[in-house]
């Protein structure tokens, strides 16, 4: 299961309600998640943008059948995962579009940046010439204005390729990543870097897509799992003019215009239980990397001449100081230190050439054999694991 993505979850949620002018309370409601994101210390974050009308307006002006804007939408959504050329054969392919309307769209979806991406839909005199985009223009442009007072824009990138994949959005839409925990691109997808943002996804060899992903909790499911390098998106909403009133009969009287955002309550645990472990990890009450342990006799002298070789290769090891040390007592003294790798040296075993890495992950994760490897290799294969865990813990 993708890391942060519960079966059952918890949100954190905020809305307003009601009519207001144009695009005030949607900045508040942006000020308040790069607030909370601040002081919840998560580490650095991008907030991205589009609009819904603006997405609207570039499908039909590419030209895409009305029947299909919400399917080719999802597709677009997926551009922060995989290349351009994947998103345009699922169009294509699985999707029924035309080649010619699916580049159309490209022209425009794979765009991001601040108010320079603003200015130049501004000067589009196709995107000016759809009411929605126009509609969808205008508005931003009164957002960024806002969010500028507000002092959102570092933490922004407007990014037409978000898409967001619930139907019932109807102006502006977003998403908040965290550093570290954006889905991977499969591929160099031919992007625009945001402007002032620093963060910037893991590239990953493509595997392959799942099929049939819906929208679920905060985002599409995603197409490779995040698990190995994040949580994916943290929080995630928009402008949603039209839900409330279906709840009070659909009639445009009823409508009650709403705008809001939902934070990822376990997404947001998960990041921070990551810097927990690094914290405790780095004030550990001895820096030893490596404790070398005998099994059964004692192998006091081969114990001492493994600590040496460590040593000699800047290594940081102990030993027990007992001839014959009881194994019970030696994993003590790795649990309460917590050390990190035990390196166990049986006679059977240390006759034939081989020592077991252990890892410690605790008293219940670090239970097992450990791996068995040859003498000549621990070096090497010490160095890796111990420069893993450094950056990554366990």
């Amino acid at each position: 299961m993708t890391k942060g993505r519960m079966r059952e979850f918890y949100q954190c949620d905020f809305d307003i309600a009601g009519s207001f002018d144009p695009m005030i309370p949607d900045a508040e409601v942006l000020a308040i998640l790069s607030e909370t994101l601040s002081k919840l210390d998560v580490g650095p974050f991008t907030i991205k943008i589009n609009h819904r009308k603006i997405l609207d307006g570039i499908f039909e002006l590419s030209g895409v059948p009305q029947d299909k804007i919400r399917t080719i939408s999802s597709a677009v959504d997926k551009l922060d995962k995989l290349p351009w050329e994947d998103v345009k054969k699922e169009m294509t392919d699985e999707k029924g579009l035309d080649s010619e309307v699916a580049d159309r769209i490209g022209e425009y979806v794979k765009l991001s940046g601040g108010r320079d991406l603003l200015e130049k839909l501004q000067q589009d005199s196709k995107m000016q010439s759809n009411e929605k985009a126009k509609k969808g223009i205008e508005e931003m442009e009164i957002l960024l204005n806002y969010l500028e007072i507000f002092g959102v824009l570092p933490q922004l990138s407007f990014d037409l390729s978000l898409a967001r994949g619930l139907d019932y959005y109807t102006g502006v839409i977003y998403e908040a990543v965290v550093e570290g925990s954006k889905a991977p691109v499969l591929a160099p997808a031919a992007t625009a870097a945001p402007a002032g943002s620093k963060l910037q996804p893991p590239v990953v060899k493509h595997t392959g897509t799942k099929k049939g992903s819906k929208d679920a909790e905060l985002k599409h499911e995603s197409d490779i799992d995040e698990s190995q390098i994040g949580v994916g998106s943290i929080a995630a909403g928009g402008r949603y003019d039209e839900l409330a009133g279906m709840f009070a009969g659909g009639a445009a009287k009823d409508q009650i215009p709403c705008v809001g955002i939902s934070i990822g309550v376990e997404r947001v645990f998960s990041i921070l239980m990551q810097r927990v472990e690094k914290e405790q990890q780095a004030s550990r009450a001895k820096q030893t990397e490596v404790y070398v342990m005998a099994i059964g006799d004692g192998l006091l002298a081969e114990r001492m001449q493994v600590a040496k070789q460590l040593w000699d290769n800047n290594i940081k090891a102990e030993f027990f100081y007992k001839a014959k040390p009881k194994l019970p007592k030696q994993f003590e003294v790795v649990d309460k230190e917590r050390i990190p790798f035990g390196l166990l040296l049986a006679p059977r075993e240390w006759n034939e050439g081989q020592v077991r890495i252990k890892e410690q992950k605790g008293k219940e994760d670090g239970s097992g054999d450990g791996d068995l490897i040859n003498i000549k290799d621990l070096i090497p294969e010490l160095s890796g694991r111990i420069s893993e865990w450094r950056k990554n813990g366990f």
